[in-house]
């Protein structure tokens, strides 16, 4: 781990931070002892109010790592909103909010809300009406309920952008000014991201003071040990693969993504045509409807998610058995963040790119390239083996 350009041990325990009882049996709770490298780093600057611009790979507890001050900072009595978290999805930002709960667990009075597109704001509306002191939110949903004046930012004194560069991609990047202009009493600004981009470092030079650049490289302790694989299939059995990989991996926990909403309702029937139980998330469907599927995904009733890279971004799934790349994506970052959803939590993973066309295949030839991801090119022998493939000339 790197901060501010210097190579730093990323070994901490939570014991060793000054946390309050309740912080630390909280986190004892989870069953966590020792700190991940970007909680080492960045916890014990935001603790002192200092501005954090931090880059992490994907499931490394960047959560924690802005959480935890947080919820020491937060003043059980106040009735005013002291620390704000906006997030680039729904999805993410309810798994924030639930992450940010837990935390709170035996610090009575603490009182988180979630703030996101797809919900009667009216419900959203009574939660404030409770006076939290953390508000979780997308860009969009909080700008409406500042123009209703249902939310006050005026005494805020912590705000994080999580997935900042993908917040900012997505085209937040006025909403997420407006927002920070509103708050004369911030005392700190953290930037946490797996990618560090031209936007970021734009809002990092307006609003960041002297920020602490924490850097965690994917290095052989925290990088998602992923098997990488690349099939090469007629377009027509791209279903038929799947699901002969599934059975002969045994998978039961799989994010098959796909480029297009039309394509993931697709595959969710074709496999449910083969008795494989897949359902789909994409910007399309309801949030009511996506939570549920969600639920059904992490509870074990459904085995399959055919999913965009929008709508699975930010997921937390911990015991993710393989990803499926239906699609070749089109960006290179899209890649790194669908296969980062296997592989976690130190577990073993799987990711299988399905490639269909001479396009498609030099697509993840130049993702390979860009990324420094090892994909082994494999197919199966005719005793139904799977082994190398030969090389392409």
């Amino acid at each position: 781990m790197e901060i501010n350009g210097q190579t730093v041990s990323g070994t901490a325990r939570y014991d060793e931070m000054g946390l309050s009882p309740e912080l630390m049996r909280a986190i004892g709770q989870k069953g966590y002892t020792e700190a991940t490298p970007i909680q080492a780093g960045a916890i014990p600057y935001f603790m002192d109010w200092k501005d954090v611009i931090a880059k992490a790979p994907t499931g490394t507890g960047k959560t924690f790592a802005f959480g935890i001050p947080m919820v020491e900072h937060t003043d059980p009595a106040s009735t005013d909103v002291t620390g704000l978290v906006l997030a680039p999805t729904r999805e993410l930002a309810i798994q924030i909010r639930d992450e940010l709960r837990d935390l709170c667990a035996f610090k009575e009075g603490v009182r988180v809300v979630c703030l996101y597109g797809g919900q009667p704001i009216g419900s959203q509306i009574n939660q404030l009406k409770k006076k939290p002191q953390i508000v979780v939110a997308t860009p969009g949903r909080l700008m409406d309920h500042m123009k209703r004046r249902t939310v006050r930012l005026d005494k805020v004194e912590t705000v994080v952008l999580d997935e900042a560069d993908r917040m900012l991609d997505m085209g937040f990047v006025q909403d997420v000014t407006r927002i920070l202009d509103t708050m004369p009493k911030r005392k700190n600004l953290g930037m946490f991201s797996a990618t560090i981009s031209r936007e970021v470092l734009d809002i990092s030079w307006v609003y960041q003071r002297e920020p602490v650049e924490i850097t965690v490289q994917a290095d052989q302790e925290n990088r998602p040990d992923i098997a990488q694989f690349r099939l090469d299939v007629d377009r027509g059995e791209k279903a038929d693969m799947m699901a002969h990989l599934l059975e002969m991996g045994n998978y039961e926990r799989v994010i098959a993504f796909c480029n297009t909403k039309n394509m993931a309702d697709r595959l969710a029937g074709l496999l449910a045509m083969r008795g494989i139980s897949c359902e789909a998330i994409h910007g399309d469907i309801t949030q009511s409807l996506r939570e549920h599927t969600l639920k059904k995904f992490r509870d074990g009733k459904l085995r399959v998610l055919a999913a965009t890279d929008v709508a699975a971004r930010g997921l937390d799934i911990d015991d993710v058995d393989a990803v499926f790349n239906y699609d070749v994506p089109d960006e290179n970052e899209y890649y790194i963040h669908r296969i980062g959803r296997t592989g976690r939590a130190k577990r073993h993973g799987v990711a299988f790119s399905l490639v269909a066309s001479i396009s498609e295949g030099l697509r993840l030839d130049d993702i390979a390239k860009c990324t420094g991801s090892q994909i082994r090119a494999v197919h199966f022998n005719e005793k139904g083996d799977l082994v190398a493939a030969v090389e392409r000339l």
